[in-house]
């Protein structure tokens, strides 16, 4: 059963490359969309966002717990869940208490973000038009537009923010650091109760007119703690440089290696439960480059989509270390 997993997994990267080559086959013009200026409107939907913001936060109390497949440790044949190297150096971690958004930030809320700082809104192409006017869905941005959003966010609201840790990401995706292989309401996956079935995806689709296989944010039940969509709608970028082993000696409120080319990624891209079962785990892990370069078609030519796609690259804020 691993060894057909395993293949899986490492089958993964190359279909996820095919797929958003495929979605992206046919070219489009960027929108001229020039900065928009300060208005009554954008105070008050700064408001609203503020607001929202702080209904969102999650308290999660810290404690010690094993991070990492913990596999070994919990099921009858002691063998890892993913299959995958980089998740299975287990270390007791501890970390103090934080606060973590219950949903990850959408596009709507971005577009707040870039209209009130003066900046031009993401994905404005042709391209980006199918999935981008859909409602309530994950923003797809790069690692440094997610911070800068955590950042301004916070100074809006008067607490500090910034991206998660992994090690943050993972406690509370196993509500609290429990030995839960997948964060959803039950520890299971039951499609089309606590995430999309393909039939459900295309329903959506259906109804809006689009290829994009999405649905709205927090349609199926939070993790016990509160944390909706961790396990689907996207991957979501993390602080954490990436490194292929975690370092066993960062024990206490882990941040991962000082440098890197890639940073960290969790949760999972946009799939039905019968992909998800590998994808998603609460301690598996995807990484990419923080600044993804643009999208290109078969021959090399730059297209002007987003290169952080819709089921890509989204996030949620989370309280920033004192």
């Amino acid at each position: 059963m691993f060894s057909n997993r395993t293949l899986m997994a490492a089958m993964l990267p190359m279909t996820l490359i095919l797929g958003t080559a495929a979605c992206h086959a046919d070219d489009g013009k960027a929108a001229a969309t020039p900065p928009t200026p300060a208005t009554a409107d954008t105070a008050k939907a700064v408001d609203a966002l503020k607001a929202k913001t702080r209904a969102q936060l999650v308290q999660v109390k810290g404690g010690t717990f094993l991070m990492g497949d913990f596999g070994p440790q919990h099921n009858d044949e002691k063998l890892p869940y993913s299959g995958t190297t980089d998740d299975d150096v287990l270390r007791k971690v501890t970390l103090d208490d934080y606060a973590l958004q219950s949903h990850k930030v959408s596009y709507a809320d971005f577009d707040v973000y870039t209209d009130a700082v003066g900046k031009p809104r993401v994905a404005q192409s042709t391209l980006d038009q199918p999935y981008r006017t859909l409602p309530d869905i994950a923003a797809g941005v790069s690692w440094t537009q997610a911070v800068a959003y955590c950042e301004w966010i916070g100074k809006q609201i008067g607490t500090p923010m910034t991206l998660p840790t992994e090690a943050q990401w993972e406690y509370a995706a196993r509500a609290g650091g429990k030995l839960r292989v997948y964060a959803t309401d039950t520890g299971k996956l039951e499609d089309g109760r606590n995430v999309s079935s393909i039939a459900q995806y295309d329903a959506f689709a259906d109804m809006h007119g689009t290829r994009s296989r999405t649905s709205s944010l927090g349609a199926f039940p939070p993790n016990p703690l509160g944390l909706y969509d961790m396990v689907d709608h996207g991957y979501e970028w993390v602080a954490d440089w990436y490194a292929p082993e975690y370092d066993p000696r960062q024990t206490r409120n882990p941040r991962g290696p000082a440098s890197g080319t890639e940073r960290v990624q969790r949760s999972s891209t946009d799939r039905a439960a019968d992909q998800l079962s590998i994808t998603s785990m609460t301690f598996t892990r995807n990484h990419r480059v923080p600044e993804p370069g643009p999208m290109t078609d078969g021959e090399g030519n730059v297209l002007e989509g987003n290169p952080n796609p819709n089921g890509g690259n989204g996030f949620r804020c989370a309280t920033a270390p004192r």
